[in-house]
């Protein structure tokens, strides 16, 4: 689990070919094609792949609520055959002054 100061670092950082933020909670199109992304790794950085959904482009959070229908629909992604072979992945979810991220 990352720590809240690694995660503000994410918030504060540029998008990458490593780091993307979504506002979207609906369009699971995006949400697995950036995973996939993620995964093909084709910057060859060798590091980890963040989607931080809740935040806005500039890193603001967005007041997003993650109940459990919606955490278990993110974390679902991971499993529901859409993206194989199956991505190591994890799902957190952050309470965070002004809203909340997963």
């Amino acid at each position: 689990m990352m720590t809240i100061e690694e995660i503000q670092r994410l918030l504060r950082s540029t998008e990458t070919s490593r780091i993307e933020r979504t506002v979207s909670t609906t369009n699971m199109d995006k949400l697995q094609e950036a995973i996939c992304a993620f995964s093909n790794d084709m910057s060859d950085s060798r590091q980890n792949g963040y989607l931080i959904i809740g935040a806005k482009d500039n890193g603001e959070l967005s007041g997003l609520k993650v109940d459990d229908a919606l955490y278990q629909k993110i974390a679902g992604i991971r499993s529901d055959g859409n993206i194989l072979p199956i991505p190591m992945m994890t799902c957190e979810r952050y309470e965070m002054e002004g809203g909340v991220i997963c």
